[in-house]
């Protein structure tokens, strides 16, 4: 179980976490689809991957704040209840780019407050000594969703090249509808049962204030660079594979290897977490990825790749739910939504800035040079951890 939630509620919101992944990695590539459908010009495929991003960016830190303020509850219903509608919406209308745009902006937005919410719930109820292993299962749980989603169009697609969308969007419907029934499976957080006041400084925290607060600027800068490597890891890895002419069937296999052993780390996330203590754990998986991405670099047997890809997927993994807990921890009384919302926000920066920065160092000397440099980056951010006290 979560902290104080009962086991009903916990499987409530790991249900959620799942669904909520899988609508997202189910309806933002069936939009691409029905858009590839439509012969869109490439800009407009663009813009169309940018509207997910754009309003979570915008709006993160304000939803954060609303979840300190309404209850975590409130604000996934909320956001369960737009996805549903980017659903429906996308089923009904989305026979053009501009629907398609709308459509996927919405799911962002959606997206996000269930987030925020979710981890919110985690962050409200785990205790101190149960907040890793915590956030690992809610990060498992996303993982999971991950794998779901994709797996969804390969069931409805079949061999087709471009799967049946209107189909998808039905699916996606569904699968929303059952999100928002999901989120009322979800208790109230300890104080809301309790009839506590939220603290006296829940409603004055702002960016800057949170930004000041000891060790949550390294956290979100950690968080950041963890999240952007993982995605560089997927763009860049197919190229790495053509390369050294691996075929399409063993880069995909590499990436599941990745992504399944990042599973199993935040399983045994809490275990791991008490026997060695938060922060040795976080420096040995930034270690563990480094040496990883340093190691892609060199010409290897395929065998031994995968056995590279592993260490990365258990580095790599680490690094999410632990500065979950560690930003958790370090946000003052009542402003835990707004730093884990801000945190998101990070993410997206990292995800446009740091792709874009290695990829311009490391432009004409191939995928290479963009693990190279990755590995650096990763090295770096342990030099944000000096002096840092994560095990309090």
């Amino acid at each position: 179980m979560i902290g104080e939630l009962g086991r009903r509620s916990t499987a409530a919101i790991l249900v959620h976490s799942t669904l909520i992944q899988a609508l997202t990695f189910l309806l933002r590539p069936a939009a691409t689809y029905r858009a590839l459908e439509l012969d869109v010009p490439g800009f407009a495929l663009g813009l169309l991957a940018a509207s997910y991003a754009v309003f979570p960016l915008l709006l993160a830190v304000p939803t954060g704040a609303l979840v300190d303020r309404l209850g975590e509850r409130r604000l996934m219903a909320a956001g369960a209840a737009v996805v549903l509608a980017s659903a429906l919406f996308l089923l009904l209308w989305g026979s053009s780019i501009a629907a398609l745009i709308i459509g996927t902006a919405l799911l962002g937005v959606g997206q996000l407050a269930c987030v925020v919410g979710q981890q919110a719930v985690v962050a409200n109820n785990a205790a101190a000594s149960r907040m890793d292993s915590a956030f690992g299962y809610l990060t498992f749980a996303a993982s999971l969703g991950q794998a779901v989603g994709p797996l969804a169009i390969s069931l409805v697609g079949g061999t087709a090249i471009r799967p049946d969308t209107q189909a998808i969007f039905l699916l996606s419907a569904c699968m929303g509808l059952v999100l928002l029934v999901t989120t009322f499976g979800i208790s109230a957080t300890v104080s809301a049962r309790k009839g506590t006041a939220a603290p006296a400084n829940s409603g004055k925290g702002n960016v800057a204030s949170l930004l000041k607060t000891p060790g949550v600027a390294r956290a979100l800068a950690t968080s950041a660079t963890v999240l952007a490597v993982v995605d560089l890891t997927m763009v860049y890895l197919p190229v790495l594979g053509s390369e050294r002419g691996l075929t399409s069937a063993t880069v995909g296999a590499l990436l599941a290897v990745r992504a399944v052993f990042s599973m199993v780390s935040r399983l045994l996330l809490g275990h791991v977490s008490r026997k060695l203590g938060r922060k040795r754990l976080l420096v040995a998986s930034l270690v563990l990825s480094t040496i990883a991405l340093a190691t892609m670099a060199v010409p290897m047997p395929v065998l031994l790749l995968f056995a590279v890809m592993a260490v990365l997927g258990l580095g790599l993994g680490i690094g999410q739910p632990l500065t979950m807990s560690w930003l958790s921890a370090q946000a003052p009384a009542g402003q835990r939504g707004r730093a884990l919302a801000l945190r998101l926000a990070g993410n997206r920066v990292g995800q446009v800035v740091l792709p874009s920065v290695i990829g311009v160092a490391a432009a004409g000397v191939g995928a290479m040079g963009v693990f190279l440099a990755s590995a650096a980056v990763v090295g770096g951010t342990l030099l944000l951890l000096r002096g840092v006290r994560l095990d309090d």
